[in-house]
């Protein structure tokens, strides 16, 4: 018997030696790599270690129990568990991420929009202001024109009315020459009405006789057709001579009309014009 003994322990030595060099190696590998590998995981905790060798048959024991099972997995489980609550942690941070990134864009973009129509805004009333400014500059070269013209007058319509011999009412027919020209100045401005009489005869008694035609015919215009009496200017000529080459002697008297007028005719046409675009775009609502 103790010869099967002596025969036994050497097989016994030979068959435990490559588990032991196996376990040995394990070992010295799994310590290796825990002191390697970074500490910097996703949970913040140590990687997860290989569990030692237990029993004869180490982490291949065919006859490993629940429980071993168990308590091999749980901590592999946890981590899992980790991995996914972080993971859900990320996507929501992500989410809430490009949520806010994409809120910032709509307000950057509605900004520049505003941005944009306060330009045009702004351009648009650059535009109607020198428009305005504009006009009111040919407003006032007209005016300035006007008021270096206001005295000087241009005749515009002449008519002339004979009498007889020592006739001072006016006929029909000079009735109607002055409806005429009265008509054509209703409702204007910039004008006078210049009345010169002339008479035959001699000396004063030709003036005052020219004196009474010229106001015959100036009572008949302010009374008949309310012509302003400061727009009309009477003279009585007499005898004078008629200036002109188809100049010639008449018998009883004659009165000549002309109508004079300036630029204000102008200058009030102006001023009663139409409302352009610009104007209207200025006047409140």
């Amino acid at each position: 018997m103790n010869t099967r003994i002596l025969a036994t322990l050497p097989l016994a030595a030979v068959l435990a030696f490559p588990a032991f060099a196996q376990t040995s190696s394990a070992q010295d590998q799994n310590q290796t790599q825990a002191t390697t590998q970074s500490t910097d995981t996703a949970t913040g905790k140590q990687p997860l270690q290989a569990p030692a060798r237990e029993g004869f048959w180490g982490r291949m024991n065919p006859f490993a129990r629940k429980t071993y099972v168990k308590r091999q997995t749980d901590p592999i489980r946890d981590r899992v568990n980790e991995l996914d609550d972080l993971t859900a942690a990320n996507s929501k941070a992500i989410k809430d991420t490009d949520a806010r990134a994409q809120a910032g864009i709509k307000l950057a973009s509605d900004k520049a929009d505003v941005a944009d129509q306060h330009a045009i805004d702004a351009g648009n009333k650059a535009t109607v202001a020198q428009q305005t400014a504009q006009q009111a500059t040919t407003r006032i070269q007209t005016v300035e024109t006007v008021v270096s013209n206001i005295d000087q007058y241009k005749a515009s319509n002449q008519t002339e009315i004979r009498f007889k011999p020592g006739q001072t009412m006016l006929s029909k027919n000079a009735k109607d020459a002055l409806d005429e020209m009265a008509n054509t100045v209703k409702g204007q401005r910039g004008y006078i009405i210049e009345v010169q009489g002339f008479s035959s005869g001699k000396g004063q008694i030709a003036i005052q006789n020219s004196q009474k035609m010229a106001e015959s015919v100036v009572r008949y215009m302010v009374l008949n057709h309310e012509i302003p009496v400061y727009r009309i200017y009477l003279v009585g000529m007499g005898n004078a001579p008629v200036e002109g080459a188809d100049a010639k002697h008449i018998s009883g008297g004659r009165v000549e009309i002309s109508l004079l007028k300036n630029d204000l005719e102008q200058l009030s046409s102006n001023s009663s014009a139409p409302v352009t675009t610009a104007d209207q775009q200025q006047q409140p609502k």
